[in-house]
């Protein structure tokens, strides 16, 4: 399980609001020569155009001294010019986050005062940067007086104005109010066909949703700026929303493709001289680092943080770096520097009346308090913050780190309640979010207070209680695309281990992996056990990346390495004796795993007691089957016999490309494959679309609910970053070089009606998936049938090879017509090919994994 450590101020960006004066012109080859080079008799309003654009295009350097320049050489002409130059220069200091600065430019003393729209836009100017330096009282006496020139005339810059009104709202708490005001903004602003305002007002409305906590919403208001951004060169826009997108993903959970998007938003905003939103997105970086350990990273991005924000006198990102360098500090355990890095932060956040900033820092303290071990003090920090108001984000870490405090003063029944009550709070902002893409990474927010709660419970000698708890954070987005409602609070389900095991058929191993302590628990028709593991997640991590690697590689590295008697020492010895008769009787064995172990192909370790030089595998001794909880084993009664139903055969599709650079080459075995499978159905029992009718269509609009058994036989990829962009490959739907309809994606699959498919076999590579969730385990292709109702999957762990894939299926569909169980099935079908004589690495064999659901 993976910890997120959580901050309430928005680390997301919003935009500038400030519109231009008029739409600026494309010049002129002559106008823009004539620019560049120095000529005698310029004109203002070119170089001022010229400026504007460079201005949205993201060029804040070059719009910066063109401004500059501009208002230099043309102010003599009159205020108007003047004004006009004063203003942009005023909006370009905003966009850096330099308020001070903004209204420096707009208020010289002989700089006159103007009528009409360019009077309103040097209001905006002035009021947003009193925003900014939290005036709300000059700011609100400036947005009246720019709002009195606007009730007597609806000038162009009255759309600013109202934007500069929700920006001010915002600053006094008011996100709801803000919201409805920024979508008039961006009404008014898609009436008028300005993408720059509509960009504009789509970041600022991501900011608000942000606010409030409904991250998937911010999420897709930024996704809607960056299309909108991107091809009409407003660079600058564009990385803002890319930013937001990154800390909109770090919200929900998905630090890995924050990351990603942080990196990237930070190199583009450094090459646009956009300093305010670099260090952003440095800080946030900085964050991942830290839930990562990484402690000397993230305090050297904290403290370039703090540099870029010094150089830019933006109090709010100081603040945020010292606030950063607290935190970082205390988790390394340099309690004086987290107190001096606090005390300053908290000095600062006073005088800039922050009541969010506040309270982190109020746990923060807390922290330290607790780390040295003053526990009066950290209590009442605590409490504080969990019934703060300024603080919703910080509601449940508050909670956890109470109910951690009074564990330690051995007040269990007290702690019992606050473990309950910060997994309530945390249920109840999971159940907020309704998309499929939200839920699937938010539950490793809470991975901590449950990993907590576990122990806490084994530690209390109620270690069935603990797998209940365990079993409710498994595949809980995949329960609830089955029917089962999102609870909104903390309330497992009560159920009888021993009898789910004798209703399923077999025996159980249940994971539960933690940074500080690690579980399995056996469980037979008899009796449940619990066993420590000795080993922390990321030891066990480890292990298991360098065994999938050696299992992926040349067979001499496979068989010289122990890393799989290794693995089986970790997680099966200790529970081995307890499973004998179980074993015995050739009972299957159903792993519900945990983190990296939903990358382990179990049957390939290595049981003690192998004969010199030969190696055995644990499948010789065992059917091992994965299950994605406790309450989705299935019922073995429910089982189908002998290959009743019919076949929906998909597979041998036409390359979607040609050339050496085709990523998807023609299989040369897929014909004999679909050849193999398709002998063991009738005709009159099997549909079956082979080479240009292979197309995801024919699968989509072919009604797969009908049928008991669909196999693919192709091409797939999985996408790591979003599981649900995982396809399988099959033949395109049209002649349109570039387009994407050749692929079957994982969230389309979703979409189709409930399937009762009995076993849907994808032999393609890597169509388990590469993105392990938390709770969730791998979500690919395997997690989207099985979430659209199919009760098994058949499905691979890495590149699977086209020459053995078909003995393999023929053996698979051979035995399931015998009767055999799916799960028995494809372990003789895995034995014939271990016994063989080309096909005995593992490599061919164990990269089919078989996934049972209900």
């Amino acid at each position: 399980m993976t910890f997120l450590s959580l901050h309430p101020r928005s680390r997301s960006a919003h935009a500038s609001g400030l519109h231009a004066f008029g739409k600026p012109c494309v010049l002129a080859l002559i106008t823009l020569s004539c620019f560049f080079l120095s000529c005698r008799h310029r004109d203002p309003r070119a170089v001022y155009d010229q400026s504007l654009l460079a201005f949205e295009r993201g060029r804040i350097r070059e719009a910066s001294e063109q401004a500059d320049r501009g208002y230099k050489e043309f102010r003599s002409k009159g205020p108007q010019w003047a004004l006009r130059f004063a203003v942009l220069r005023g909006r370009i200091f905003l966009w850096q986050g330099m308020p001070e600065e903004a209204l420096r430019a707009v208020s010289p003393h002989d700089l006159p005062r103007a009528d009409g729209d360019l009077e309103v836009a040097r209001l905006r100017v002035e009021a947003a940067a009193n925003t900014k330096l939290h005036k709300v009282a000059e700011s609100e006496r400036l947005l009246a007086q720019a709002e009195g020139f606007c009730a007597a005339l609806d000038y162009p810059a009255c759309v600013d104005v109202a934007s500069a009104r929700a920006k001010l709202q915002m600053e006094q708490g008011q996100f709801k109010l803000a919201q409805d005001s920024f979508s008039g903004v961006l009404v008014k602003a898609r009436a008028h066909s300005d993408p720059f305002q509509e960009a504009s007002a789509l970041l600022d409305l991501s900011w608000a949703a942000d606010e409030q906590g409904r991250f998937d919403e911010a999420l897709d208001w930024s996704d809607s700026a960056l299309h909108i951004s991107k091809p009409l060169h407003f660079e600058d826009t564009a990385q803002t929303a890319l930013g937001n997108m990154g800390w909109a993903y770090y919200k929900l959970g998905d630090s890995e493709q924050a990351r990603e998007m942080f990196i990237e938003a930070g190199k583009q905003a450094e090459e646009l001289g956009d300093t305010l939103d670099q260090e952003k997105w440095l800080g946030n970086l900085a964050y991942i680092q830290m839930d990562a350990d990484d402690f000397s990273s993230a305090e050297q991005s904290f403290r370039h943080q703090l540099k870029l924000a010094q150089q830019i006198h933006s109090v709010d990102d100081i603040l945020d770096a010292l606030i950063g360098l607290a935190f970082v500090s205390e988790k390394s355990g340099k309690l004086d520097e987290a107190q001096h890095y606090a005390d300053d932060a908290l000095l600062k956040a006073r005088a800039d009346h922050d009541a969010g900033d506040e309270e982190e820092l109020r746990l923060l303290q807390g922290r330290v308090a607790a780390d040295r071990h003053d526990h009066a003090i950290a209590e009442t920090a605590f409490r504080r913050v969990a019934s703060s108001a300024d603080a919703p984000d910080l509601k449940w870490e508050a909670e956890r780190s109470l109910a951690r405090l009074l564990e330690d003063e051995n007040q269990p029944e007290a702690a019992e309640t606050e473990y309950q009550t910060a997994l309530t709070t945390f249920e109840i902002a999971r159940c907020s979010h309704q998309r499929i893409d939200s839920r699937l990474p938010f539950l490793s927010n809470a991975a901590r207070i449950y990993e907590g709660y576990i122990h806490f419970l084994v530690t209390r000698g109620k270690p069935n209680e603990a797998l209940q708890v365990a079993d409710y954070t498994r595949a809980r987005t995949l329960a609830e695309g089955l029917g089962r409602p999102c609870k909104a609070g903390f309330a497992p389900d009560p159920f009888n281990a021993p009898a789910i095991a004798r209703r399923a058929g077999g025996a159980i191993l249940f994971y539960a992996l933690g940074k500080e302590h690690s579980y399995v628990w056996a469980i037979t028709a008899r009796e449940t056990k619990m066993f420590p593991i000795i080993f922390n997640e990321d030891e066990i991590d480890a292990a298991v990346q360098r065994y999938r690697e050696k299992l992926e590689g040349p067979p001499a590295i496979l068989a010289a390495s122990d890393d799989g008697s290794v693995l089986f020492k970790m997680l099966v010895t200790p529970a081995q004796d307890f499973l004998k008769r179980e074993l015995a009787a050739g009972e299957p064995i159903f792993i519900v795993a945990d983190g990296s172990l939903n990358n382990l192909s179990f049957e390939t370790l290595n049981p003690e007691g192998s004969a010199a030089g030969q190696k055995r595998y644990w499948i010789e001794d065992a059917t091992i089957v994965n299950a994605p909880s406790l309450r989705m084993l299935p019922d073995s009664r429910r089982r189908a016999e002998k290959l009743e139903g019919n076949l929906l055969l998909l597979g041998d599709p036409a390359s979607p490309t040609a050339g050496l650079a085709n990523l998807y080459p023609p299989l040369p075995n897929a014909a004999i494959q679909m050849q193999t499978i398709s002998k063991y159905f009738s005709d009159d029992r099997q549909k079956v679309f082979a080479h240009d009718q292979a197309s995801p269509s024919a699968y989509l609009k072919g009604h797969p609910e009908q049928f008991s058994y669909i196999h693919f036989v192709a091409h797939g990829t999985a996408n790591r970053t979003d599981p649900l962009e995982s396809a399988i490959i099959l033949s395109p739907e049209t002649s349109t070089a570039g387009d994407d309809s050749f692929k079957l994606y994982a969230r389309d699959i979703i979409g189709t009606p409930r399937l009762r498919a009995q076993v849907v076999t994808i032999s393609a590579c890597y169509s388990s998936g590469k993105r392990t969730y938390s709770g969730e385990g791998l979500v690919g292709l395997s997690w989207a049938f099985l979430r659209a109702g199919a009760h098994h999957v058949v499905a691979a762990l890495w590149d699977v090879s086209d020459a053995s894939a078909p003995p393999i299926m023929d053996a698979f569909y051979r035995e399931l017509k015998n009767g055999k169980s799916p799960g028995s099935a494809l372990r003789t079908a895995k034995l014939s090919l271990l016994h063989s004589q080309d096909f005995r690495s593992p490599f061919y064999w164990a990269a089919f994994q078989l996934y049972t659901g209900q």
